[in-house]
């Protein structure tokens, strides 16, 4: 029998370790976070949305941790096989390092690739203690970049891939047309940092919230826009450097949005540098918390495309995914598509299906169909389809 531990009791957290007490052979899940309040109001949300479920869930316990960014710490891992770190990014390399020292698999939403980076330089570590830790493993970066891996091994003369991903609103209202579907930390970030792509066949940066393109999927969302964005990527445009010409990700918004927050970064109000005694950054979040908070639910678009030659016929092939809130477990869509996958990759580790050990990119040590499978089994309905050129 196995046991798990959820790190962060938000909206991921709870999702995650909803998640993991439904599959077979998990007896224990442990939510992890640093306020009494945090946990309680968690444990009920999970042991509510269980009982719709029926059959017999693994026992959910909680424990108050406060955890620091460069402060490892083996104690929310002690007596768990697996864990899924559903904390900020900026814990990510002090909570690899207590997995390690704990001996513990970890897998985390990752979001930033500079702290990536600091957790791939521990892989030998991890590899000698036994361990494998995959950062990166939500949505986008996560399974967007999985499906577009996948994309690549299967085409006999793969050239370019696409990755298209969007969190909205269900019922998106004037100006902006959105809500925050995840940390407002995690958003800044986006448009703060470059983002990496392959153009040509070599490694790139460009700045985040420029090139927009026009973007149509099926109705109702055939007006929309797709723009640069950091961390969509993740270790994709290394992995795939040399298989691939071109690669890249945008995220995908209501027509204006990219405009709008450009404008506010020009303006500085994402600098950390204090005006008037105050750190722009942190007051421009907190607004954007209170504005863009809302009870309206939300829907998950996702597209990939992976162009090449397949059977000697030139074409791409293409990856969709609409997702939406789903009010029996009350998980959102973007909950059920950044924590479901997380989750399963962790279900993967847990059983033995990946054997590889250290810190690794995702796209190197999952089995890429059997993770399309388990995200198929959880409710995400994955198409795919071939486009003849």
């Amino acid at each position: 029998m196995k046991s798990a531990v959820v790190i962060g009791a938000g909206r991921m957290g709870r999702a995650a370790a909803w998640d993991l007490a439904r599959q077979p052979g998990v007896e224990r899940v442990r939510l992890v976070d640093a306020t009494d309040a945090a946990l309680a109001e968690a444990r009920a949300e999970v042991e509510r949305a269980l009982r719709l479920v029926g059959g017999a869930p693994a026992r959910l316990e909680t424990r108050r941790i406060a955890l620091t960014p460069g402060r490892p710490s083996p104690e929310p891992f002690e007596g768990c096989d697996v864990a899924v770190a559903c904390a900020s990014y900026e814990l990510n390399e002090a909570l690899t390092l207590g997995a390690i020292a704990a001996r513990t698999h970890l897998v985390d939403l990752g979001g930033n690739l500079n702290v990536v980076d600091r957790q791939l330089a521990l892989h030998d570590r991890a590899r000698e203690a036994g361990v494998t830790v995959i950062p990166d493993q939500g949505l986008a970066p996560g399974l967007a970049c999985l499906l577009a891996a996948w994309g690549v091994e299967r085409l006999d003369q793969p050239r370019a891939a696409r990755l298209r991903v969007g969190g909205l609103p269900a019922h998106p209202k004037p100006p902006l047309g959105y809500k925050l579907v995840f940390s407002v930390r995690g958003l800044t970030n986006e448009y703060l940092e470059p983002a990496e792509v392959i153009r040509g066949g070599e490694r790139r940066t460009v700045a985040s919230l420029t090139e927009i393109e026009s973007l149509a999927l099926d109705p109702p969302f055939d007006t929309l826009e797709a723009f640069h964005t950091s961390g969509g990527c993740s270790t994709l445009t290394r992995t795939l450097l040399g298989k691939v010409r071109d690669l890249d990700y945008k995220t995908i918004r209501h027509p204006g949005h990219a405009a709008v927050f450009a404008g506010m970064r020009a303006l500085g109000l994402f600098s950390e540098e204090p005006v008037l005694g105050v750190e722009p950054r942190r007051y421009t979040e907190a607004l954007l918390e209170r504005s863009l908070t809302d009870d309206d639910t939300d829907v998950v678009l996702l597209r990939v495309e992976v162009e090449g030659v397949q059977g000697g016929e030139r074409g791409q092939l293409v990856f969709d995914l609409v997702d939406r809130h789903d009010p029996a477990t009350g998980h959102s869509a973007m909950a059920r598509t950044t924590a479901y996958p997380a989750a399963a990759v962790a279900w993967l580790l847990a059983t033995g299906a990946i054997t590889e050990r250290g810190v690794l990119p995702g796209e190197r040590c999952i089995p890429l169909a059997r993770l399309v499978d388990e995200v198929r089994r959880r409710g995400l309905a994955v198409r795919e389809r071939w486009q003849p050129e």
